[in-house]
């Protein structure tokens, strides 16, 4: 069993959410931690007769009404119940749990009120299984991620939906199933729950992860493309990039120059008459460095928002205050998530025309036309280039951004959203998108490499080669290569690909 996850509400990383989301490592309540939810619950405990919004009143435009005491329970429980009306198909598990994650690290960095054994009970869902069921489409982004958060959230009181063991069971039986029991919720915190941006945020964070590997594995592909179609190395010369000091641009440059080292097909060209690639080659580094700067935004983003504080109202302890405002706003998490489909698109869009270069007679440098031997008979690579041609094209319906869009909910209470909810769920689109096109260029690029042996690529090249390989067998005739396209899209997405360059050539950029 891996170590847990210590949540302090203070330091989570991406890379901590992926291992909880995507390896299902656990995750637990620091000491820190549980001293600070303690004192914002008193607090909130402290106020019980004084108008405040989220425990004594109404929630939207019903700020203004008033619940007695004596029904404080009731009205969390009423919240949870009339929020949880979210629609569609659900999810996908990692995003469930890692909003599970983020939820419990907001309300662990004290500024809400819960109780201890509320986030407790969250987190020991999320260790032994229980995976709520929560319908993807519903929150505008604006007081958080209202009606998923209420999803998520019910089952802890017994009620919903969730998963156990692929089993989907109701609330209570769910717990029961694990050897947990539901909890009842006191003032406020039915509000301290749904009221954040843990699902936008999910998406956001497990979808840098994705990118980042996306942006290396585009490199890559860069560099196998070019051996295939015997390209120039000089236009990733270090000074090139030293003149026009882009940090995307260079590192990317530099990973392709480090993959190209030691290849025998770049030398025995050397000194051919052609004297510049395609800008799809040559200027990778530009496009793809350009990708990567836009992605520095969206982590920087989404690094803040892991460890932030979202709920309304926050109890600020240290001025012993509970005050209303607007943290949960989803704009932040909108823009970068629409910054994060666009950064990812252009990879893709790029890699299709490398792609297009390597099947096609007329531009492909000698190769047999569509990468296969009997053509006619055998169609080859013609239909997978169809294919990333339609993943483009669908990318750029996806990639026109949801955050500059709003509609007025809650009467008018609550006038401006940021569709952060719709970005997300659109960049999560493009991600497969973009993992299945790149992959089509690697095992294009593996099967064209091949037609120049016994030339060999540089040894970066080949342990990509080598890969790919692995797990699909070069086409000698005919034969459906969907499976392939996934397989070598999931070993994107998990990172293989990458860790066989690195495990050759060093760290990539």
């Amino acid at each position: 069993m891996t170590a847990p996850v210590v949540l302090t509400g203070e330091d989570l990383t991406l890379a901590e959410v992926w291992e909880v989301a995507v390896h299902g490592s656990p995750a637990e309540l620091g000491d820190v931690a549980r001293g600070r939810m303690a004192s914002a619950r008193a607090l909130v405990d402290g106020v019980q007769g004084e108008h405040t919004y989220g425990v004594n009143t109404g929630f939207g435009r019903f700020v203004s009404a008033h619940i007695p005491a004596e029904r404080a329970e009731e009205l969390q429980l009423r919240l949870l119940r009339s929020h949880a009306c979210g629609v569609g198909d659900p999810y996908p598990d990692d995003v469930v749990r890692a909003a599970m994650l983020l939820r419990a690290n907001a309300l662990a960095k004290g500024f809400s009120g819960a109780h201890v054994t509320t986030v407790e009970l969250l987190l020991e869902c999320m260790n032994r299984g229980v995976l709520p069921w929560v319908p993807a489409r519903g929150s505008v982004g604006a007081s958080g991620d209202l009606a998923p958060l209420a999803h998520l959230a019910l089952p802890l009181v017994g009620e919903g939906q969730a998963l156990v063991e692929g089993e989907l069971l109701n609330g209570t039986a769910a717990l029961r199933a694990v050897g947990l029991e539901p909890i009842r919720l006191a003032s406020k915190e039915g509000l301290s729950l749904v009221n954040g941006t843990q699902f936008m945020a999910a998406m956001a964070a497990l979808g840098v992860v994705r990118a980042r590997r996306l942006a290396a594995t585009a490199d890559l592909a860069c560099a196998l493309s070019l051996e295939a179609l015997q390209g120039s190395r000089t236009s990733f010369r270090p000074a090139v990039h030293r003149a026009r000091p882009l940090k995307g641009q260079q590192d990317s440059a530099a990973n392709v120059w480090r993959l190209l080292d030691g290849s025998a097909i770049l030398e025995s060209h050397r000194w051919c008459d052609r004297v510049q690639d395609a800008y799809s080659l040559r200027c990778a580094p530009q496009v793809h460095g350009a990708s990567r700067d836009l992605l520095d935004y969206v982590e920087a983003t989404v690094t803040v928002e892991l460890n932030a504080a979202t709920d309304n109202p926050l109890v600020l302890v240290d001025e012993d205050d509970i005050v209303s405002a607007g943290n949960f706003h989803g704009q932040p998490l909108a823009f970068a998530l629409d910054a994060l489909a666009m950064a990812v698109a252009e990879l893709a869009s790029i890699s299709e025309r490398r792609v297009e270069r390597l099947v096609n007679p007329s531009l492909s440098e000698g190769l047999p036309p569509f990468l296969i031997e009997e053509g006619g008979l055998n169609s080859g690579f013609m239909i997978p280039q169809y294919v990333t041609a339609a993943l483009v094209s669908e990318n750029k319906v996806l990639a026109h951004p949801a955050s500059v869009d709003s509609i007025p909910t809650s009467a008018g209470q609550e006038d401006h959203v940021s569709m952060g909810n719709a970005a997300g769920l659109k960049a999560l689109r493009v991600l497969d998108n973009v993992e299945r096109s790149l992959a089509i260029e690697l095992l294009a690029g593996a099967q064209a490499i091949e037609f120049l042996a016994p030339l060999r690529p540089g040894a970066g090249v080949r342990a990509v080669h080598d890969v790919v390989r692995s797990l699909s067998p070069r086409l000698v005739e005919d034969r459906s290569l969907s499976t392939d396209i996934e397989l070598v899209a999931d070993a994107i997405r998990s990172g293989k690909i990458v860790a066989a360059a690195e495990a050759e050539i060093g760290r990539l950029a």
